[in-house]
């Protein structure tokens, strides 16, 4: 019996010593953890090569699809995306624990934007002079192309803004003064037109016109100035409006556009009997003493106002109500663009449903003349998160010209690729207003007498 109790003694402090020895021996533990992600431009494009950073000195490299990964972490890591010329958001991600799908998008730097745009530009001429209005789309505007020259002009390259300028001093019999006169709105890459000839373009034309002359002193282009002034003179109506044109068969178009006639006020020289009677018109059919703003529309109660009359009216007119530019605020809209990323901008009407990039560019410009730089800086930042790079030219960007594929100006749709396609007015604008550079200057000091200034009423 007692050697029955000794072994079970002994049996029992031997099980509690060894179990005593396992509960004390501590369990190997693992405490590195994974963090991983992805790097896209605000375009939307994967971006290989980015160093991601861990710690001071330690990186990886995105792969071609933009992802990266990083194992065997211990304690709390800061983490950060590095490119050459381009800034991220976040600017940094915080981790100590295992996580996936941290994202880092890149945004060129402006200077890089500025460079990349004008590189978009010098490519985008043709041998003929004419700069398609987007690419690879064998389709050229006239307002478009007066908006290239002073592009050109900006930077001081003369030669490329006149050879735009020598393309239509070559058409000035063959067109601008051929049968019903004026340049068409549009042609194809060759130069041959196909459209109608609406006044406004010709007045951009006559006004990129005007900043050539005034930079250079140059007379070179005085015929074409002449008889774009004459041509536009001669569609000022009995009331003091002007007609719209004339469309592709040759016949009038009896309607008055407001962007139009205020154009032609300002590309017009000095201040004339054809710009009082024009004023006198303005006023009575298309000033809204309530809004203080002038209509683009006034028979439709939905269209009566048109966002680009807002900008172009304060950039024309001396002692303009600085109101224009607030009360453009109806036309603000937040949207998803093609490549992803919402943008806040202006849109064509008070329907709010596409970012219009030349708009919002023209905004920049009038904020920047006002010496509103909070709000032209805002505008010029949302722009450049749509910013894309070419598919056709090297080290070349540009905006396309809206967001997304709302409505123009009333409830018609936008075109196929107007939200993917680089086209040169929204660029145009952008760098207008990079150098604070309003293209109506020239043409803005007509010493209007202050009883003829019915906005200031």
């Amino acid at each position: 019996m007692k050697c029955l109790l000794f072994k079970l003694t002994l049996s029992f402090l031997l099980f509690s010593c060894a179990d005593e020895e396992e509960s004390t021996t501590p369990e190997p533990v693992n405490n590195t953890y994974a963090a991983s992600g992805r790097v896209t431009d605000n375009m939307g494009k994967v971006m290989e090569g980015v160093q991601i950073y861990y710690t001071l000195t330690d990186w990886v490299l995105t792969d071609s699809l933009g992802y990266w990964s990083i194992n065997d972490l211990l304690d709390e890591h800061t983490i950060t995306a590095n490119f050459s010329n381009y800034t991220f958001t976040p600017s940094k991600i915080s981790v100590k624990d295992s996580v996936k799908n941290l994202v880092f998008i890149g945004t060129r730097t402006n200077i890089d934007v500025e460079k990349e745009v004008f590189n978009w530009f010098d490519n985008q001429q043709l041998a003929n002079g004419l700069c398609e209005s987007a690419e690879n789309g064998n389709f050229v505007s006239l307002y478009d192309n007066a908006l290239a020259a002073m592009v050109f002009m900006l930077k001081d390259d003369f030669t490329k803004a006149e050879k735009i300028f020598d393309f239509f001093d070559g058409q000035i019999a063959a067109e601008l003064t051929h049968g019903v006169g004026g340049f068409a709105q549009f042609r194809d890459a060759n130069g041959t037109p196909n459209n109608h000839r609406w006044m406004g373009d010709n007045a951009w034309l006559l006004i990129a016109l005007n900043n050539y002359k005034s930079r250079t002193g140059k007379n070179t282009y005085d015929q074409l100035a002449a008889a774009l002034s004459h041509w536009l003179i001669s569609l000022q109506d009995t009331d003091g409006g002007i007609f719209a044109g004339y469309d592709a068969g040759g016949d009038l178009i009896d309607n008055k556009v407001t962007e139009g006639m205020i154009d032609a006020f300002n590309a017009i020289d000095g201040y004339t009997d054809f710009h009082v009677e024009l004023l006198n018109y303005l006023e009575l059919d298309r000033w809204d003493p309530v809004d203080k703003n002038l209509m683009a529309w006034p028979t439709n109660p939905r269209y009566i106002f048109a966002m680009d009359v807002h900008p172009w009216s304060y950039l024309i007119f001396e002692d303009y109500p600085v109101s224009a530019l607030t009360s453009a605020d109806r036309y603000i809209t937040t949207q998803t663009a093609a490549n992803g990323v919402q943008i806040t901008g202006y849109c064509f009407d008070e329907d709010k449903d596409a970012v219009w990039l030349e708009g919002t560019g023209q905004m920049a410009v009038a904020f920047a003349i006002a010496g509103m730089e909070q709000e032209k800086d805002r505008f010029l930042g949302e722009m450049e998160k749509v910013m894309m790079l070419s598919t056709t030219h090297p080290n070349s960007a540009g905006f396309p010209y809206a967001s997304n594929r709302g409505t123009h100006y009333g409830a018609e749709r936008l075109w196929e690729g107007a939200d993917t396609d680089i086209a040169i007015s929204g660029g145009a604008w952008y760098l207008f207003a990079k150098y604070d550079f309003n293209p109506f200057a020239i043409g803005r000091d007509k010493m209007i007498p202050s009883e003829h200034k019915f906005w200031l009423n």
